[in-house]
């Protein structure tokens, strides 16, 4: 018992109704797309059956959708790249399934990411991903709402974007 007070909790906090929440059939927060995407990565039987390699163009697949959102599966040979791009309206998680991406940003900024790295990024967020390693790569992209859009920007337009202020690195 806590001597700076006499409240004491009896029996399983749990077991009180109103503190439980009902579990989400579909994510609707950032945290939660984050989930989806780890919960995803984890389990290759959702995935890795349906991976497939083009040497000519980046292969890509819907893997699901849900109310206001999208799941897509990529590869990535070596030296296949997105352009500098962002996803118009649309959020994102960007989720390293196997192999290493490079993510270059509109404002120079470089970041390898290895299997398991994730990256949160808000509507407009400008940037491309690259295969630079020797192996292949495969990725996971959820997007929030659904993509609609991706403008291509090219390299000489990028010191007029914004510096890019919402980005978040989460590492598994």
């Amino acid at each position: 018992m806590n001597s700076d007070s006499d409240l004491q909790i009896a029996g399983d906090i749990l077991e009180v109704p109103h503190l439980l929440q009902p579990a989400r059939e579909h994510p609707t927060t950032v945290a939660e797309f984050v989930g989806l995407a780890r919960a995803i990565a984890a389990d290759r039987s959702q995935w890795e059956h349906l991976v497939e390699y083009d040497a000519t163009s980046r292969w890509y697949h819907r893997l699901r959708t849900g109310p206001g959102y999208e799941v897509w599966l990529l590869s990535w040979v070596p030296g296949q790249g997105s352009g500098l791009h962002d996803h118009g309206r649309s959020s994102g998680v960007l989720t390293v399934l196997q192999g290493e991406l490079t993510e270059r940003t509109q404002n120079g900024g470089t970041r390898a990411l290895g299997a398991g790295a994730q990256r949160v990024f808000a509507p407009g967020y400008v940037h491309e991903a690259v295969n630079d390693s020797l192996e292949p790569a495969v990725s996971l992209h959820v997007y929030y709402p659904g993509l609609t859009e991706m403008p291509m920007h090219s390299a000489q337009c990028a010191a007029s974007v914004a510096p890019d202020t919402t980005e978040d690195v989460v590492t598994a």
